[in-house]
């Protein structure tokens, strides 16, 4: 069987996605799968996200699905029940964590400090979420982690076309998240033509 870690290491990116109707969860899912990223975290700011997450889940069994920004013990069971592969936390929250290793469901918490990353290794994790990376020192303090602690990241926060080359040349990395190839706007006007040459535009990128 295939680990989370594999599959991130393969999809090298993976688009963070924030909805707001669930009736573009179809649409955008194939706009990835088909061109060549089948994959997504959906952000649990918006209401329609667990339906997204459903309806995502449901066309496309073969799909890397996350919830993401996950803050409660409640957003963890909405997460399982919808059917996610693993889920991303924007901190470290020690509770959640504990709530999401007791269900056996993967989680991928936020760290950008030494201490955080040494708290997440005594519980047992050793796949991080360096976020907000740009914010917090970006390639170099990344490189900075890495040359300590046994972990793998996947950058998150202000990574786009232009740096995250840089990103995944550290070999402590991953995969990258990332907006720039899934932008709101675009989803909420139904501008499939653009997201689609977004997605293909990252994809070769990462070739």
């Amino acid at each position: 069987m295939t680990t989370l870690n594999e599959k991130l290491e393969s999809l090298k990116v993976i688009p963070v996605i924030a909805l707001n109707k669930a009736e573009d969860a179809l649409p955008l899912g194939r706009t990835l799968v088909e061109n060549g990223m089948p994959c997504a975290e959906i952000t649990l700011r918006t209401d329609c996200a667990i339906e997204a997450i459903k309806i995502m889940r449901k066309e496309f069994p073969d799909m890397l699905i996350g919830s993401g920004t996950v803050l409660t013990n409640a957003q963890v069971d909405a997460s399982i029940d919808a059917g996610v592969d693993f889920i991303v936390s924007p901190g470290f929250n020690p509770r959640t964590v504990q709530y999401c290793l007791d269900k056996n469901v993967p989680i991928v918490p936020g760290v950008n400090s030494p201490s955080l990353v040494e708290q997440a290794m005594e519980m047992g994790l050793r796949t991080l979420k360096f976020f907000p990376a740009e914010p917090s020192g970006g390639v170099n303090m990344l490189k900075a982690l890495t040359a300590v602690y046994p972990v793998k990241f996947m950058p998150t926060g202000g990574v786009n076309v232009k740096n995250i080359d840089d990103y995944l040349s550290i070999p402590s990395v991953l995969a990258c998240g990332g907006t720039w190839m899934v932008p709101t706007n675009l989803i909420d006007e139904g501008k499939w033509d653009e997201l689609v040459a977004l997605v293909r535009e990252a994809v070769e990128i990462l070739k």
